[in-house]
């Protein structure tokens, strides 16, 4: 079931969903970071697309969904286009439309120059996505124009929690304010890593600084429950 996580946004497993538009919104993919990997001497098995489309396969079951905002970061190189992620955001691209998804991306910093594949693949490129009230940005920059509701990735969000002598990282959402907006920060579809732990207080996104009030929502990676574990400053150890 979908976690509530304002009037009108849900959380389902890894990506926030519209249900008033029928969009589900997916940040930082990060496809092509396997390749990146190698040139720098990790090899790891090139299993992050599989995952990704399982993952996608499980959420598109759960809600009703027409359109897919993918809100920065697909791809990970900077400075150019890799092999991998030619083929990659070819497929991605191939698996929505065979659902007939309607696709956004919204640029990110890793989508320095996403141009000549929005072209290739005419997929909608643009700086934001706003539905009356909300607005969903990457995250990298302060928008110009705020609004009630802002939705935003770049950070990847994860947390560490410790049970006895084990510690285990999961993938969360934080929700907290950003002047007077409510701020939602969602987790990396990214799935060789976890994320950036929000309890080191250590933010690359302009909209966040001091998060002990925001509200943490865990991603369990086996069930996909986002399950609701009070605020940041409580889960401090």
């Amino acid at each position: 079931m979908p976690t509530r996580l304002t009037k009108d946004v849900f959380a389902v497993d890894v990506c926030t969903y519209l249900p008033e538009h029928k969009a589900v919104i997916i940040a930082d993919i990060h496809l092509g970071f396997e390749e990146r990997l190698k040139r720098q001497g990790v090899l790891v098995p090139r299993v992050q697309f599989k995952n990704i489309i399982k993952r996608l396969e499980w959420i598109l079951k759960q809600v009703d969904v027409k359109r897919v905002i993918l809100n920065g970061d697909i791809k990970e190189e900077f400075g150019g286009i890799s092999d991998q992620e030619w083929r990659e955001v070819k497929r991605l691209i191939e698996f929505f439309r065979k659902k007939k998804i309607k696709i956004i991306a919204v640029k990110g910093n890793h989508d320095t120059i996403l141009g000549p594949l929005a072209r290739k693949f005419d997929i909608n490129e643009v700086k934001e996505v706003r539905f009356k009230d909300l607005l969903i940005a990457h995250g990298d920059e302060v928008p110009k124009k705020l609004e009630k509701t802002i939705i935003i990735g770049h950070e990847h969000p994860a947390i560490r929690l410790k049970d006895k002598q084990k510690v285990e990282k999961f993938k969360c959402f934080i929700k907290g304010k950003y002047k007077k907006s409510t701020l939602i920060v969602q987790p990396s579809m990214k799935t060789l890593q976890e994320g950036t732990d929000v309890l080191e207080g250590k933010f690359l996104s302009p909209l966040l600084s001091n998060v002990s009030d925001f509200e943490v929502f865990i991603v369990d990676d086996e069930t996909h429950d986002v399950l609701a574990f009070g605020n940041v400053k409580d889960l401090k150890w």
